[in-house]
């Protein structure tokens, strides 16, 4: 299947989950639950996944299907639909409006697609590993080969602290030029359209991590976890070309 037969259908699948996340932003007309893991889930959370897996279903009835809030469908299938239908809810809810919506596509387990898409802003990024469209036109990550004149972007500090090495990230924050809580899908944004140079998260889950692979790699960057491995993606270290080594190693060095 050749992806770029995919983005019109991508386009659809942001259009109409968008559509379903707007009218409530601001709003709190909406419940809010907290789950097992202790991360809140609205209503819009769920009605914006269902909106997406539908439209999935109907086009492709034979696609595997992961979201955040709804689990596995078809598991084992070629091709699997990654779904974050918001990612940030927590920024969603305190009326920050710097979450997204995260769909990926996987062939085989790889990430061969992605979208992140700020629906109130109208910023939506896709890519395909080879090349990343910024609403539409080409756009790529930023050539700054030197930390100290990096805009660096996380999810926050204390995750660092948490999950990773909590001195060298702490380290690393301070040899940048600006750092700041920026994140989620929100800052690999900022990075594939040259706002931003390095984005971190100490923890992810797939539909985190996936979506955001395609287009960061599309953009010119490079991407891994926190150690450098590109085979597993229980956190992930995005930076453009001149700075990714420098990155990791700052992350991890003795």
């Amino acid at each position: 299947m050749d992806t770029e037969t995919l983005i019109p259908f991508m386009e659809t699948l942001l259009d109409q989950s968008g559509a379903v996340i707007e009218p409530y932003f601001f709003n709190r007309d909406y419940s809010v639950e907290v789950k097992a893991d202790e991360s809140p889930v609205t209503q819009v959370d769920r009605e914006a996944e269902t909106c997406i897996r539908t439209l999935i279903r109907r086009e492709f009835p034979h696609h595997g299907i992961v979201g955040e809030e709804f689990g596995t469908e078809n598991e084992g299938a070629e091709y699997t639909w990654v779904i974050d239908p918001i990612d940030g809810t927590k920024a969603f809810i305190t009326g920050v409006p710097l979450f997204t919506t995260l769909i990926g596509l996987l062939h085989r387990g790889e990430p061969v697609l992605g979208a992140i898409h700020q629906p109130l802003l109208k910023i939506r990024c896709i890519g395909d590993n080879r090349t990343c469209l910024l609403n539409g036109k080409p756009t790529r990550c930023r050539s700054i080969a030197k930390l100290e004149e990096a805009t660096m972007v996380s999810s926050g500090v204390l995750t660092a602290e948490q999950y990773q090495n909590g001195a060298r990230f702490d380290a690393l924050i301070r040899r940048v030029n600006l750092y700041r809580t920026w994140a989620d899908g929100y800052g690999y944004l900022l990075l594939a359209s040259g706002k931003a140079d390095i984005a971190v998260d100490p923890i992810v889950h797939p539909w985190d991590v996936f979506p955001v692979i395609p287009v960061v790699r599309g953009a010119g960057a490079r991407v891994s976890d926190w150690q450098g491995n590109t085979d597993r993606w229980e956190s992930c270290v995005a930076a453009n070309p001149g700075l990714f080594d420098q990155v990791i190693d700052a992350l991890n060095g003795d």
